[in-house]
């Protein structure tokens, strides 16, 4: 038997090299080195899986060796360079386009549970009756007590048209329930929310760059400007990951001159290197323009704030982006699966790459981190001002992020804001309108009560992760005996006091509750307009566009900016 199986390896292994041999032009391999070296490590790698799943002590899985395999591969190489097997084609689609065949609902898990977390507005969930909050027990029959987030979104996804039976335990109700709901085709809108800040000043709020995502901020720019007497514009791209190129550069068409070069693409296939130029005519070139940008805009978000900041179109606020400017192309692969692939690299139009030059040094959240002077080069946008490259893109106006307190983290990771938000729906039917609600000190008291009744809920301040270290480093030097008393006084003190951190860190947790409770009423586009009260970034985006003649200054390089300060990319 074994035999027979490596006279069949042999013959696998032969007819792979031919196929190999053909398919990179090998008629005269052995004058080409690197070629041969192709054909040798790939064959190499096909004789070693074929050993190993023949002789291996347990049982292997060929699909998620080959899987492990090339996602290690890949991964050598640049973080946006994957591969996405047939079975992930639906979740593909859904980041490029935005679009999917489902219930429209947000889940998550909390214990053994996977629950609603937030029914989006107007999709099928919503009018179907579904609450954030719902236990999902199982899905046309099938139990998903237990099941993973995926698991379960896997079996309330599925062609348009179709219905399926959710089975339902809901806070506040005796028994479960099921509810029937027709699935329908779901296209999340990549602009949650827009409307007037201020009787002058219009703001647009773009989530992603998803297929057709211009329109939708066309359509609300018409409208603010033509109906509602905006004659300022702000236009949020914070924590926008990105999408489309060819979104990008019709947005940015929007407020440039058609003919204007927005992004030019440049990688080792010349013949694919590209201009992307500015192809129709704008809609307002004039109006004065404010873009927030922070560390989670990247990609196609950084195309439309670099360009815009290098054709002195709009003054950037907030913090330096991201740095991701490479281009991935989709290659077809066998099987109908895809290698998403690493082509280019983006250049903006005073030539400066987006990509940070360094891999490095990344902050936790991948974003750029220190980039050393000898990797920063200087351009000029239009009108002259300086700008650096060597990752992101620099704001014109810096804005410290907010850092958030270790409490308002497990708040969140812990649910317990989500199950707060739950408690308080069941007990109101409605709320004020969003620019009238406020979390109210009754309310915050009942939050403090609820929070203080779960025995369960601790967590812990950086300071105590030190302190931690500091003791098992004493124990291990032989200082901890003599300094034992001391160490146990600091410990009591720097031990986490829930009830006096709710106090202390009650503005923030007030801000986080409000926009969880306004969820459950006025959906996405609620929480967007709660979240935008007391907004460092917005208070500071109106206040420039209150003073033209500072916003001209920024713009024609009269009045310095961050973005022109070479020690803002070292940050």
């Amino acid at each position: 038997m074994r035999n027979l199986m490596k006279k069949k390896g042999m013959k696998w292994s032969v007819s792979i090299l031919l196929v190999l041999s053909m398919s990179f032009g090998l008629v005269s391999f052995n004058n080409d080195q690197r070629n041969f070296e192709i054909v040798k490590n790939l064959d190499i790698f096909y004789t070693l899986f074929r050993e190993l799943n023949s002789y291996y002590v347990d049982e292997t899985d060929p699909d998620k060796l080959i899987k492990t395999g090339i996602d290690a591969m890949l991964e050598s190489l640049d973080p946006y360079t994957t591969y996405i097997p047939e079975s992930e084609m639906e979740n593909f689609k859904f980041m490029t386009t935005g679009e999917y065949a489902g219930i429209g609902a947000m889940i998550s898990k909390e214990g053994d549970y996977v629950v609603i977390a937030e029914p989006y507005e107007g999709f099928p969930a919503q009018k179907a009756g579904l609450k954030a909050g719902d236990k999902l027990l199982d899905v046309d029959g099938k139990s998903v007590v237990g099941k993973t987030t995926k698991e379960t979104s896997e079996l309330l996804k599925g062609p348009a048209n179709t219905k399926l039976k959710i089975k339902i335990e809901r806070p506040g109700t005796k028994k479960p329930f099921t509810v029937e709901i027709t699935r329908e085709k779901i296209q999340i809108n990549p602009v949650p929310w827009y409307g007037m800040v201020n009787d002058e000043t219009g703001y647009i709020v773009l989530n992603n760059f998803t297929q057709g995502c211009s329109r939708n901020v066309k359509k609300a720019f018409l409208d603010l400007r033509d109906n509602r007497g905006a004659k300022k514009l702000i236009f949020d791209l914070r924590g926008n990951p990105g999408g489309l190129l060819d979104e990008a550069v019709k947005i940015a068409n929007l407020f440039i001159p058609a003919g204007t070069e927005v992004v030019s693409t440049r990688g080792k296939v010349k013949q694919w290197d590209k201009v992307y130029r500015a192809s129709r005519e704008p809609i307002d070139t004039v109006m004065p323009l404010v873009v927030l940008v922070s560390r989670g805009s990247a990609s196609a978000s950084e195309i439309v704030s670099g360009s815009l900041q290098d054709m002195d179109r709009a003054v950037l606020i907030g913090q330096r982006t991201f740095g991701k400017g490479l281009v991935q192309t989709t290659r077809n692969l066998s099987y109908n699966a895809k290698l998403k692939v690493t082509t280019a690299k983006y250049y903006i139009p005073s030539g400066r790459c987006i990509q940070a030059v360094d891999y490095s040094h990344r902050n936790e959240d991948g974003s750029v981190g220190l980039v050393p002077d000898s990797l920063i080069r200087e351009f000029k946008t239009k009108n002259g001002r300086p700008v650096f490259d060597g990752g992101g893109i620099s704001p014109d106006i810096k804005v410290e992020p907010h850092k958030y307190a270790n409490i308002s983290y497990a708040l969140v990771v812990q649910q317990v804001l989500f199950d707060y938000a739950t408690q308080f729906a069941l007990e109101h039917n409605s709320i004020p309108p969003v620019e009238n609600f406020e979390i109210t000190d009754d309310t915050y008291n009942q939050f403090k009560q609820f929070v203080l009744s779960k025995k369960d809920f601790k967590y812990e301040s950086k300071t105590q992760e030190i302190f931690q270290d500091m003791e098992k480093t004493a124990k291990k030097e032989g200082y901890y005996k003599a300094a034992e008393e001391q160490f146990d006084t600091l410990k009591k003190m720097l031990t986490p006091d829930v009830n006096k951190d709710l106090d202390l860190f009650s503005k923030e947790i007030k801000d986080m509750l409000g926009i969880e409770i306004v969820k459950r009423y006025y959906y996405q586009k609620g929480a967007v307009q709660f979240g935008l009260k007391d907004d460092p970034d917005l208070s500071k985006a109106e206040e420039l566009l209150s003073d033209p003649a500072e916003y001209r200054g920024i713009l024609d390089g009269t009045i310095p900016s961050h973005a022109g300060d070479r020690r803002s990319m070292k940050n």
